[in-house]
Protein backbone atom coordinates (compact mmCIF):
# COMPACT_ATOMS: atom_id res chain seq x y z
CA UNK A 1 0.00 0.00 0.00
CA UNK A 2 1.09 3.44 -1.22
CA UNK A 3 0.63 6.52 1.21
CA UNK A 4 3.11 9.06 -0.86
CA UNK A 5 5.51 8.88 1.76
CA UNK A 6 8.24 10.14 -0.61
CA UNK A 7 6.76 12.23 -3.07
CA UNK A 8 8.73 14.89 -4.48
CA UNK A 9 11.86 13.53 -2.69
CA UNK A 10 15.01 12.15 -4.45
CA UNK A 11 17.83 10.11 -4.09
CA UNK A 12 20.92 7.49 -4.39
CA UNK A 13 20.52 4.06 -3.81
CA UNK A 14 23.70 1.89 -3.71
CA UNK A 15 23.55 -1.80 -3.98
CA UNK A 16 20.76 -3.39 -5.87
CA UNK A 17 22.19 -6.79 -7.08
CA UNK A 18 19.63 -8.45 -7.82
CA UNK A 19 15.91 -9.26 -6.57
CA UNK A 20 16.62 -10.27 -3.42
CA UNK A 21 19.25 -7.68 -2.02
CA UNK A 22 17.49 -5.10 0.29
CA UNK A 23 18.75 -2.25 -2.10
CA UNK A 24 16.42 -3.85 -4.44
CA UNK A 25 13.26 -4.19 -1.91
CA UNK A 26 13.88 -0.69 -1.33
CA UNK A 27 14.05 0.77 -4.34
CA UNK A 28 10.83 -0.48 -5.38
CA UNK A 29 9.30 0.69 -1.95
CA UNK A 30 10.87 4.62 -2.74
CA UNK A 31 9.22 4.05 -6.40
CA UNK A 32 5.32 3.05 -4.87
CA UNK A 33 6.26 5.98 -2.41
CA UNK A 34 6.62 8.43 -4.95
CA UNK A 35 10.26 8.86 -4.48
CA UNK A 36 12.73 9.25 -7.48
CA UNK A 37 16.38 7.99 -7.32
CA UNK A 38 19.57 6.92 -9.34
CA UNK A 39 20.58 3.46 -8.91
CA UNK A 40 24.28 2.70 -8.58
CA UNK A 41 26.52 -0.26 -7.92
CA UNK A 42 30.29 -0.93 -8.93
CA UNK A 43 30.53 -2.13 -12.46
CA UNK A 44 31.35 -5.39 -12.01
CA UNK A 45 28.45 -5.94 -10.03
CA UNK A 46 26.37 -4.25 -12.66
CA UNK A 47 27.92 -7.47 -14.94
CA UNK A 48 26.39 -9.55 -12.76
CA UNK A 49 23.19 -8.25 -11.50
CA UNK A 50 19.56 -7.77 -12.88
CA UNK A 51 19.81 -3.73 -12.04
CA UNK A 52 19.15 -2.57 -15.52
CA UNK A 53 15.48 -4.41 -14.80
CA UNK A 54 15.24 -2.75 -11.85
CA UNK A 55 15.74 0.73 -13.42
CA UNK A 56 12.92 -0.02 -16.10
CA UNK A 57 10.78 -0.82 -13.84
CA UNK A 58 11.28 2.25 -11.16
CA UNK A 59 11.76 4.86 -14.29
CA UNK A 60 15.17 5.03 -13.13
CA UNK A 61 18.49 5.73 -14.35
CA UNK A 62 21.69 3.56 -13.73
CA UNK A 63 25.35 5.49 -13.16
CA UNK A 64 28.07 2.98 -12.44
CA UNK A 65 30.43 3.94 -9.62
CA UNK A 66 33.31 1.88 -7.66
CA UNK A 67 32.21 3.49 -3.85
CA UNK A 68 35.58 3.12 -3.05
CA UNK A 69 36.95 5.91 -5.34
CA UNK A 70 36.06 9.48 -4.87
CA UNK A 71 36.59 10.15 -9.03
CA UNK A 72 33.47 7.95 -9.30
CA UNK A 73 31.31 9.22 -6.42
CA UNK A 74 32.04 12.75 -7.40
CA UNK A 75 30.95 11.82 -10.75
CA UNK A 76 27.91 10.35 -9.17
CA UNK A 77 26.56 13.05 -7.21
CA UNK A 78 27.30 15.33 -9.71
CA UNK A 79 24.70 13.10 -12.64
CA UNK A 80 22.41 12.15 -10.16
CA UNK A 81 21.83 16.00 -9.21
CA UNK A 82 21.79 16.76 -12.79
CA UNK A 83 19.14 14.13 -13.50
CA UNK A 84 16.82 14.38 -10.70
CA UNK A 85 16.86 18.44 -11.05
CA UNK A 86 18.30 19.13 -7.74
CA UNK A 87 19.80 18.31 -4.42
CA UNK A 88 19.52 14.76 -2.49
CA UNK A 89 16.90 14.07 -0.05
CA UNK A 90 18.12 10.51 0.85
CA UNK A 91 20.49 7.71 0.02
CA UNK A 92 20.97 4.16 0.78
CA UNK A 93 24.62 2.55 1.39
CA UNK A 94 23.89 -1.19 1.15
CA UNK A 95 27.41 -2.19 0.72
CA UNK A 96 29.22 -4.95 2.14
CA UNK A 97 32.41 -7.47 0.77
CA UNK A 98 34.64 -9.53 2.95
CA UNK A 99 37.47 -11.13 0.77
CA UNK A 100 38.64 -13.09 3.63
CA UNK A 101 34.93 -14.25 4.00
CA UNK A 102 34.93 -15.40 0.09
CA UNK A 103 38.43 -16.83 -0.13
CA UNK A 104 37.95 -18.95 3.02
CA UNK A 105 40.50 -17.61 5.71
CA UNK A 106 39.71 -17.57 9.28
CA UNK A 107 39.57 -14.81 11.42
CA UNK A 108 42.58 -15.73 13.06
CA UNK A 109 44.64 -16.23 9.77
CA UNK A 110 44.02 -13.23 7.45
CA UNK A 111 45.44 -12.23 4.71
CA UNK A 112 45.54 -8.28 5.61
CA UNK A 113 45.26 -6.76 1.97
CA UNK A 114 41.98 -8.65 1.71
CA UNK A 115 40.94 -6.88 4.98
CA UNK A 116 42.05 -3.90 4.07
CA UNK A 117 39.59 -4.00 1.08
CA UNK A 118 36.73 -5.41 2.46
CA UNK A 119 37.28 -2.03 5.09
CA UNK A 120 37.29 0.00 2.36
CA UNK A 121 34.26 -1.47 0.39
CA UNK A 122 32.14 -2.08 3.34
CA UNK A 123 33.32 1.14 5.99
CA UNK A 124 35.14 3.31 4.06
CA UNK A 125 33.02 3.96 1.47
CA UNK A 126 30.61 5.15 3.38
CA UNK A 127 32.93 7.97 4.53
CA UNK A 128 33.82 8.57 1.28
CA UNK A 129 30.18 9.07 0.11
CA UNK A 130 29.05 11.37 3.30
CA UNK A 131 32.24 13.44 2.43
CA UNK A 132 31.38 14.08 -1.32
CA UNK A 133 27.82 14.90 -0.39
CA UNK A 134 28.83 17.34 2.49
CA UNK A 135 31.70 18.93 0.31
CA UNK A 136 29.37 18.95 -2.54
CA UNK A 137 26.36 20.17 -0.58
CA UNK A 138 24.36 17.88 -2.18
CA UNK A 139 21.85 17.01 0.53
CA UNK A 140 18.43 19.24 1.52
CA UNK A 141 17.89 20.35 5.11
CA UNK A 142 16.38 17.07 6.49
CA UNK A 143 17.33 15.03 3.89
CA UNK A 144 18.41 11.00 5.77
CA UNK A 145 21.32 8.61 5.06
CA UNK A 146 21.08 5.68 5.82
CA UNK A 147 23.55 2.96 6.01
CA UNK A 148 22.93 -1.38 6.47
CA UNK A 149 24.46 -2.85 9.11
CA UNK A 150 24.44 -5.97 11.92
CA UNK A 151 24.65 -6.92 15.44
CA UNK A 152 27.84 -8.52 14.74
CA UNK A 153 29.29 -5.23 14.98
CA UNK A 154 28.28 -6.07 18.76
CA UNK A 155 28.20 -9.74 19.63
CA UNK A 156 30.60 -12.36 18.64
CA UNK A 157 29.52 -14.55 15.83
CA UNK A 158 32.61 -16.13 14.72
CA UNK A 159 31.94 -17.16 10.69
CA UNK A 160 30.78 -13.26 10.38
CA UNK A 161 34.40 -13.02 10.32
CA UNK A 162 36.09 -9.39 9.61
CA UNK A 163 32.68 -8.45 8.24
CA UNK A 164 31.64 -7.90 11.91
CA UNK A 165 35.01 -5.68 12.16
CA UNK A 166 33.99 -3.58 9.11
CA UNK A 167 30.43 -2.92 10.39
CA UNK A 168 31.56 -1.90 13.63
CA UNK A 169 33.27 0.96 12.35
CA UNK A 170 30.49 1.81 9.23
CA UNK A 171 28.28 2.59 12.71
CA UNK A 172 30.97 4.56 14.20
CA UNK A 173 31.42 6.51 10.94
CA UNK A 174 27.82 7.38 10.69
CA UNK A 175 27.67 8.38 14.22
CA UNK A 176 31.02 10.99 13.51
CA UNK A 177 29.92 11.98 10.39
CA UNK A 178 26.20 12.42 11.03
CA UNK A 179 26.95 14.93 14.16
CA UNK A 180 28.89 17.06 11.60
CA UNK A 181 25.90 16.33 8.79
CA UNK A 182 22.97 17.34 11.24
CA UNK A 183 24.70 20.41 12.67
CA UNK A 184 25.66 21.90 9.60
CA UNK A 185 22.90 20.34 7.07
CA UNK A 186 20.59 19.23 8.93
CA UNK A 187 21.00 15.94 7.58
CA UNK A 188 20.14 12.55 9.59
CA UNK A 189 22.64 9.68 9.38
CA UNK A 190 21.48 5.97 10.59
CA UNK A 191 22.34 2.74 10.19
CA UNK A 192 19.29 -0.04 10.15
CA UNK A 193 20.64 -3.27 12.11
CA UNK A 194 18.88 -6.34 9.80
CA UNK A 195 18.10 -10.05 10.64
CA UNK A 196 19.71 -12.01 9.08
CA UNK A 197 18.70 -11.87 5.14
CA UNK A 198 19.25 -14.47 2.55
CA UNK A 199 20.36 -11.69 0.36
CA UNK A 200 23.10 -12.98 -1.89
CA UNK A 201 26.15 -11.37 0.53
CA UNK A 202 24.45 -12.84 3.24
CA UNK A 203 24.46 -16.68 1.97
CA UNK A 204 28.21 -15.94 1.52
CA UNK A 205 28.90 -16.60 5.35
CA UNK A 206 29.65 -19.83 6.23
CA UNK A 207 26.82 -21.95 8.13
CA UNK A 208 24.12 -18.94 7.18
CA UNK A 209 20.88 -21.32 6.41
CA UNK A 210 21.56 -22.27 10.37
CA UNK A 211 22.16 -19.49 11.69
CA UNK A 212 18.90 -17.75 9.80
CA UNK A 213 17.08 -20.75 11.37
CA UNK A 214 18.38 -20.49 14.59
CA UNK A 215 17.97 -16.78 14.71
CA UNK A 216 14.11 -17.07 13.72
CA UNK A 217 13.51 -19.06 16.72
CA UNK A 218 15.10 -16.52 19.34
CA UNK A 219 12.97 -13.79 17.74
CA UNK A 220 10.22 -12.92 19.35
CA UNK A 221 8.14 -11.84 16.06
CA UNK A 222 10.74 -13.52 13.84
CA UNK A 223 13.13 -12.75 11.03
CA UNK A 224 12.86 -9.32 9.30
CA UNK A 225 12.96 -9.56 5.36
CA UNK A 226 14.02 -7.96 3.43
CA UNK A 227 11.25 -5.82 2.16
CA UNK A 228 10.33 -5.22 6.36
CA UNK A 229 13.80 -3.69 5.73
CA UNK A 230 12.83 -1.73 3.14
CA UNK A 231 9.81 -0.30 4.42
CA UNK A 232 11.93 0.76 7.69
CA UNK A 233 14.13 2.42 5.15
CA UNK A 234 11.07 4.25 3.69
CA UNK A 235 10.04 5.29 7.18
CA UNK A 236 13.64 6.45 8.07
CA UNK A 237 13.75 8.65 4.63
CA UNK A 238 9.89 10.45 5.07
CA UNK A 239 9.39 13.72 6.98
CA UNK A 240 8.25 11.12 9.75
CA UNK A 241 11.31 10.62 11.15
CA UNK A 242 12.65 14.05 10.76
CA UNK A 243 14.60 14.43 14.38
CA UNK A 244 16.10 10.98 14.45
CA UNK A 245 19.85 10.82 13.86
CA UNK A 246 22.97 8.88 14.92
CA UNK A 247 21.03 5.98 16.06
CA UNK A 248 21.56 2.09 15.51
CA UNK A 249 18.09 0.60 14.36
CA UNK A 250 17.38 -2.90 15.18
CA UNK A 251 14.90 -4.36 12.75
CA UNK A 252 15.37 -8.13 13.51
CA UNK A 253 12.09 -9.10 15.51
CA UNK A 254 13.24 -8.59 18.84
CA UNK A 255 16.55 -10.82 18.52
CA UNK A 256 18.90 -8.07 19.56
CA UNK A 257 17.36 -7.97 23.08
CA UNK A 258 17.15 -12.00 23.62
CA UNK A 259 19.14 -14.03 25.77
CA UNK A 260 17.41 -17.57 24.69
CA UNK A 261 13.90 -18.03 23.87
CA UNK A 262 11.44 -21.38 24.55
CA UNK A 263 11.86 -22.21 21.05
CA UNK A 264 15.85 -22.28 21.35
CA UNK A 265 15.76 -24.08 24.37
CA UNK A 266 13.12 -26.73 23.45
CA UNK A 267 15.42 -27.45 20.47
CA UNK A 268 18.12 -28.21 22.76
CA UNK A 269 16.94 -29.96 24.66
CA UNK A 270 15.38 -32.41 22.06
CA UNK A 271 18.49 -32.33 20.06
CA UNK A 272 17.57 -30.67 17.13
Amino acid sequence: MSYNLLKGKRGIIFGALDENSIAWKTAERVHEEGGKFVLTNAPIALRMGQINALAEKTNSEVIPADATSLEDLENLVTKATEILGGKLDFVLHSIGMSVNVRKGNHYTSQNYDFTHKGWDISAGSFHKTMQVLYQKDAMNEWGSIIALTYMAAQRVFPDYNDMADNKAYLESIARSFGYFFGRDKKVRVNTISQSPTPTTAGQGVKGFDGFISYADKMSPLGNATALDCANYTVAMFSDLTKRVTLQNLYNDGGFSNMGVSDAVMEAFVEGK
